[in-house]
């Protein structure tokens, strides 16, 4: 019951660690302990970019620990005259405390922050550190448990001959994360960038746990030949791909694109100071500004583009490979996690620079630039085949399907709609959603296959007609500007049926909306699979393997007679509030991001599992992996 009075008594300080304990998703992402590592590591790479550093261990142990070694300066152990403590401890303790605020240390670092460690040692169960200093004959350790010193700052043994550097082996604590096992293919991909953006940084990862295998990363080669290696089965424009490189007071920037036929296979990286920026931000949006105007003003000059015909920014972006890398002294960024970069005082100067630069290759490769923008007409004049016509109808209001239950917001930004199996479960939906961001779609039945079917085809179906009119974006389309909601969740039973719905969804989106995944606007929904009920509380779990884990987090056995354990047969059975605490809410629900990692071998794997064609393959696939899905 909240109190009537309000008086200063109730006002609480959260000190130290303590805001991170309190709200985690504020400092990291709490999906997988993956940022925790990153930061870490980006401590090291910044040694590496100053000039200390050289070669980066990492080792993802048994226990589900990680060990990352460096060869720098090593965190410093002296006492620090204001707080008089030594200077690791200040580090680990302290969130905004760092050498990096000023550029007396480090000209150009990605944690500027001044949180990232600590965020570390606040989000895990045990963190050691370890230091050896070039003009100190000592080994010193200091030990932490949840965020507190447990083991003071001592010597424990004698340095060898010239070593130095950092070691840190931590353990997450699994509490604060969804899932406390770790991406291993988003790390290696993290730890292959750093090796090619920090050319003779070597780094060494031993993985104990899940693939019980060494592998090193040391790149010398320019980026450009990178990305043609990477892109090394498609036929590039040019062949050899552009390469710009940028040296100024106030940034250092490398990037290199092409342009190729196949919109499927593009490659679009970027970072700041080797920190990935998988969301873009103020470097990014320069390039693309630059090469878009660069490009029209080729196409004008030349009198390349065909009457009636509008070029488009996404009418060129749309077959670009492009990895833009750029140190900044003083970067800002978008949130602790660092995905986007919001320094818009290098904004102007940047595309100046990159225009006037891909201005001159232009026009020195008249004709590879003829071939490029005759990708780019060819997308426009597909996107204006496919466009509607105007007719009196396109001026009024859309008409939404009567089965959405749509929300009041008309903030597309923060709205959400729920694409519901069934009836009964949109029901439930209905009542349990906050019906000002939260918009419910019911689907009857299994929608149509949609992987071999035209985008003007699909229509035909109701489901997806329904689905796209509701979304406010057309199958095939590139132009998100009328998109109705920032998050779409495929919200299916946990059962086989249920997957195969969500399947069937997954492929409607990857095949027609690629715009969509690829700007991380589909989710998929994991509602619980069981209820477990124990003395005075209720707990879920999505799967066996994770009521497993909540039993034990929970410090629950199985065998307990007080423990009651109810499996839901499907979304129908969960009344409404059940529904929003689990799966609506966004303070409790989990969902998952679609996105593709690897997107060659994805489609790859999509085609073999929905295709026609391919029924010889998928039954061969079954035969072999079938084994491994666990029957609900």
């Amino acid at each position: 019951m909240v109190k009537k009075t309000y008086t200063a008594s109730d006002i609480e300080i959260l000190k130290g660690i303590e805001p991170v304990q309190k709200r985690p998703g504020m400092y990291t992402d709490t999906s997988t302990p993956n940022h925790l590592l990153q930061e870490v590591i980006d401590n090291c790479v910044d040694e590496s970019i100053a000039g200390f550093c050289n070669n980066i261990d990492i080792t993802v142990n048994k226990d589900g620990s990680f060990t990352v070694k460096d060869d720098g300066r090593g965190m410093p152990v002296d006492i620090h005259p204001e707080y008089k403590k030594s200077g690791v401890e200040v580090i680990m303790t302290n969130l905004h405390s760092g050498a990096k605020f000023s550029n007396k240390n480090y000209k150009y670092s990605g944690g500027l922050h001044g949180v990232g460690v600590s965020v570390v040692s606040a989000l895990s169960e045990t963190l050691t550190v370890n230091v050896e200093r070039a003009d100190d004959p000592d080994v010193y350790e200091i030990v932490f448990k949840n965020g507190l010193i447990s083991k003071k700052l001592t010597k424990v043994s004698k340095t060898q001959k010239k070593s130095h550097g950092t070691t840190i082996t931590f353990k997450p604590n699994s509490t604060y994360f969804d899932n406390d096992a770790i991406d291993m293919n988003r790390l290696h991909k993290l730890l292959e960038a750093k090796s090619i953006l920090k050319p003779g940084l070597k780094i060494k990862i031993f993985d104990l746990k899940y693939r019980k295998e060494e592998k090193v990363y040391c790149h010398s080669g320019s980026l450009d030949t990178y990305l043609k290696n990477s892109l090394k089965d498609i036929d590039l424009l040019p062949k050899q791909p552009i390469l710009v490189e940028l040296d100024t007071d106030q940034f250092e920037l490398t990037s290199t694109l092409c342009w190729h036929q196949d919109s499927n296979e593009t490659i679009q990286d970027s970072y700041v100071n080797l920190i990935p920026t998988s969301d873009g931000g103020t470097h990014v949006n320069s390039l693309k500004s630059a090469v878009t105007d660069s490009i029209r003003e080729f196409m004008t000059s030349h009198k390349l583009t065909p009457k009636n015909t509008k070029i488009i920014p996404d009418d060129i972006w749309k077959n670009t490979s492009y990895l833009l890398s750029i140190k900044i002294s003083d970067p800002q960024f978008i949130g602790q996690t660092k995905n986007k970069l919001q320094s818009t005082s290098i904004g102007s100067k940047l595309t100046t620079q990159l225009k006037d630069r891909l201005e001159l290759w232009l026009n020195n490769h008249s004709e590879i630039s003829e071939e490029i923008c005759s990708i780019a007409i060819s997308n426009a004049q597909m996107r204006s085949s496919i466009a509607p016509k105007k007719t009196k109808a396109t001026t009024k209001s859309i008409i939404l399907p009567s089965r959405l239950s749509d929300c009041s917001s008309k903030d597309a930004s923060a709205n959400e709609l729920f694409l519901v199996e069934g009836d009964s479960a949109g029901g439930s939906a209905k009542q349990g959603r906050d019906r000002n961001f939260q918009a419910i779609l019911p689907l009857r039945g299994k929608i149509l296959n949609t992987w071999e079917v035209s985008s003007t085809k699909i229509l035909e179906s109701k489901e997806v007609q329904d689905i796209s009119t509701s979304i406010g974006v057309k199958p095939g389309e590139s132009d998100l500007s009328k998109l109705r909601y920032e998050k779409i969740c495929i919200l299916a039973d946990a059962d086989s049926d249920g997957l195969h719905i969500a399947t069937l969804l997954i492929a409607l989106f990857v095949k027609h909306f690629p715009d969509l995944v690829l700007n991380e606007h589909i989710y998929v929904s994991l509602p619980p699979l069981y209820r477990l009920d124990f003395k005075n509380s209720v707990l879920y779990a999505i799967s066996d393997e994770h009521m497993t884990e909540v039993l034990k987090q929970n410090k629950i056995k199985s065998s307990d007679p007080k423990l009651s354990i109810t499996r839901f047969k499907g979304l129908g059975e969960m009344n409404p509030s059940q529904l929003r605490d689990t799966t609506l809410n966004p303070s409790s629900r989990k969902l998952l991001l679609l996105s593709l990692e690897n997107k060659a071998k994805d489609m790859k794997l999509l085609n073999m599992m929905l295709s026609k064609k391919t029924s010889i393959d998928r039954k061969l696939w079954l035969e072999k992996k079938g084994n491994l899905v666990q029957a609900n």
